[in-house]
């Protein structure tokens, strides 16, 4: 059996240059990566009586950079933010904000009315407001009152309404 001699620092050195190797790369693709490296918006999703709303923040995106659709209670929103290049690349510090292209796909509950389907944009919030069906929102249902009690007619009671004492 051979004695092989044991060098502490070549693990160092080979995990130098492996991390070199790396960095390099990264430069060498950093013009590509600049302009088209791809992000996915923020969404807030809420829900109330008559509707569900969804807002993403696209900041910087013009109308026309939108594509929204919905079929079969699947809504996606489809978009590109393009990278403006109002100086050379190369005069960049840092760039943080992210380019290129999305697709946000939500699966839908059976309530929402496909025909009820709106979409605003307005200072770099996108909107959409899907309405729902008629069956599917709350109903208030008038309970009436009988008995022996004189002077009291029907009343509608809401659901955080407690009964009337008798």
């Amino acid at each position: 059996m051979a004695i092989t001699r044991w060098n502490p620092f070549q693990e160092m050195y080979t995990m130098q240059n492996r991390l070199n190797s790396l960095l390099q790369d990264m430069s060498r693709s950093e013009d590509e990566t600049l302009a088209s490296s791809a992000f996915v918006p923020p969404v807030d999703i809420y829900e109330d009586a008559n509707h569900v709303v969804l807002k993403l923040e696209v900041p910087g995106m013009k109308l026309e950079d939108f594509d929204v659709q919905m079929e079969n209670q699947t809504l996606t929103v489809r978009g590109e933010r393009k990278f403006e290049k109002e100086t050379k690349e190369e005069n960049y510090h840092r760039v943080e904000r992210r380019y290129g292209s999305f697709a946000r796909v939500f699966s839908l509950p059976n309530s929402i009315d496909p025909d009820s389907v709106k979409a605003n944009y307005d200072a770099g919030l996108l909107t959409v407001q899907l309405g729902k069906r008629a069956e599917a929102k709350p109903k208030q249902i008038k309970i009436s009152v009988s008995g022996t009690h004189s002077g009291e007619t029907g009343r509608t009671l809401s659901a955080s309404e407690n009964k009337p004492a008798a």
